[in-house]
């Protein structure tokens, strides 16, 4: 079971991102999914979460507004979409699949993670 978190990069500031979260070895669309970063020496932080349907999303305030949390269960995929970034965006950003089928913003309640991909976003 994997999850391969693509997408990241370096952009500057007011600039737009899409990650990619792949899922591989089995299915998650009964599951929920999440976005979680970390930035340096911060701890790991709660983005986004959607729902197994899609159909509900949820976001943390930092980034409501701003961010757009998809999936396509047809491809196994989740999606991040990111505009107006600012430097206080820069972390690694992770994907998990909730236990749950909906999604959530513990930590606790997602058991598979991906490796994280860098967004580095210059002023």
């Amino acid at each position: 079971v994997q999850l391969q978190a693509s997408g990241g990069g370096l952009v500057q500031a007011g600039g737009s991102l899409r990650l990619s979260c792949l899922a591989s070895g089995r299915t998650f669309s009964n599951n929920g999914m999440g976005w979680f970063r970390q930035g340096p020496g911060k701890e790991r932080e709660f983005v986004a979460a959607i729902n197994w349907r899609g159909g509900s999303t949820l976001y943390s305030d930092s980034v409501k507004g701003r961010f757009t949390i998809s999936r396509d269960n047809a491809k196994n995929t989740v999606f991040l979409q990111m505009n107006s970034l600012n430097p206080e965006d820069t972390a690694a950003y992770y994907c998990a699949a909730s236990i749950y089928a909906y999604g959530t913003s513990r930590r606790s309640d997602y058991r598979f993670w991906g490796q994280g991909t860098q967004v580095t976003v210059s002023s």
